[in-house]
């Protein structure tokens, strides 16, 4: 089971992220794509990276602008697993480009 990071943790590793922020006490960044097809192609890496590592994140699409929210619901907020997965959505999105 994954741990709650501390605040202070989370302080010290959001710089390796600049892209992510901290919202309502999950970790949280907004894709902006060219189209609605595009948006939802990388939506669907998304899924599958998720489904194998077992940690999915909240999605939200509006037409080509695609929001993820990280957070470990069983360590009740955000654990090295939603850094982890953020550095691999970023890999994902540098590779789509």
């Amino acid at each position: 089971m994954a741990e709650k990071l501390t605040q202070e943790s989370i302080e010290a590793k959001l710089p390796e992220f600049p892209e992510w922020s901290i919202s309502g006490g999950a970790l949280q960044r907004t894709f902006k794509f060219d189209n609605f097809v595009d948006a939802m192609a990388f939506v669907n890496k998304v899924a599958e990276q998720a489904e194998d590592v077992q940690h999915h994140p909240d999605i939200l699409v509006r037409y080509s602008k695609v929001t993820l929210t990280l957070s470990t619901h069983d360590a009740g907020g955000i654990s090295q697993k939603d850094f982890d997965f953020a550095r691999e959505v970023d890999r994902l999105l540098s590779a789509a480009r």
